[in-house]
């Protein structure tokens, strides 16, 4: 029985470290679960490490195990894979992955947990939140066959997007971002890729994933009369400009929010959050998102890493952080 694990805290903003805390003794419907692998959610986390959630968004923002409150000392984060060492019979050795921050090991209820399909390693698990999001904002989409789609914004979450959307019929998917190294990610996930500068017009769905200013406007920019945007950027404390004087009006274009918090008003009667978990973790059998994992690194040097992913010194996509002490 673990006595104790160790865990990433945000002790001030941009300043991060590892503590030791203890672990409670699980109960008749918990589980210990010992970490494996998990995730840096680039977008979020770097917002959370700057000290960027906005007041009037700190509920909203609580991550389902977060300890302490914004903008610190908290422990955030919610990409966890690991393996049950104690609880239930048919839980006990499995691999799963949990809404989790980043620590060594933890108790949960037993139903804060899904089991990570066979074949699926717990590197490529992690995503599970990420394509998670993917889902429900395809559901709020709702695109069609033959649809010309765009996704703004080559991050962790647009690649997702982008790899799930090219598997409708007939449909055309192009990723734009600013770093032409992107491309090659494109590639792999068997879309196209432009620069903001060559990317094509007149698209019937638009996805912006870029968080910025520049990357809404051009979402706008790129809709057919009478298209949408689907928003899923988090801006945090950034204000967002936009134009709106050219075709917005006359083509009667639309900006639409969509957020995983929410299970989409499309399938709320009839999917739960659990239901969309489970079936993120069964797309996850595609190996084409292995290309998403850009980096791991251990335990004690997060507080480092995250930093150097806050001021974007190092570049990822999906950083991971591996618990194998061998």
């Amino acid at each position: 029985m673990l006595s104790g694990a160790r865990a990433f805290w945000l002790r001030d903003p941009g300043v991060g470290e590892i503590r030791t805390v203890p672990l409670p003794e699980p109960g008749p419907g918990d589980v210990l679960v010992r970490t494996l692998r998990s995730g840096v959610s680039r977008g979020t986390e770097t917002l959370v490490f700057g000290g960027r959630v906005p007041a009037s968004q700190h509920a909203v923002m609580r991550a389902p195990f977060q300890e302490g409150d914004f903008p610190a000392p908290v422990k955030y984060g919610y990409l966890n894979v690991g393996i049950v060492e104690q609880g239930p019979a048919e839980l006990r050795g499995r691999t799963v992955f949990c809404l989790y921050p980043h620590q060594s090991a933890y108790v949960v209820p037993a139903q804060a947990v899904t089991v990570v399909p066979d074949g699926v390693p717990p590197a490529r698990a992690v995503l599970a939140g990420t394509v998670e999001t993917a889902i429900n904002a395809l559901w709020d989409a709702a695109p069609l066959i033959g649809d010309r789609i765009t996704v703004v914004g080559a991050g962790m979450v647009g690649c997702c997007l982008a790899r799930l959307a090219a598997g409708l019929p007939g449909v055309r998917v192009t990723l734009v971002d600013v770093d032409p190294a992107r491309a090659k990610v494109a590639a792999s996930l068997g879309v196209e890729f432009a620069s903001p500068a060559e990317a094509t017009d007149g698209r019937d769905l638009v996805l912006h994933t870029s968080a910025t200013s520049a990357g809404l406007q051009l979402s706008l920019d790129l809709l057919a009369p009478e298209g949408t945007v689907i928003d899923l950027s988090w801006y945090g404390d950034a204000e967002v400009r936009l134009s709106l004087g050219g075709a917005f009006h006359s083509g009667r274009l639309g900006i639409r929010a969509t957020q995983v918090g929410t299970v989409a008003a499309a399938r709320r009667g009839r999917r739960t959050a659990s239901d969309r978990l489970v079936l993120a973790l069964e797309l996850l059998r595609d190996p084409a998102f292995d290309e998403l994992i850009t980096g791991v690194c251990r335990l004690d040097e997060l507080p480092d890493v995250m930093a150097r992913l806050a001021d974007g010194s190092l570049p990822a996509l999906c950083h991971t952080v591996s618990y194998d002490e061998g």
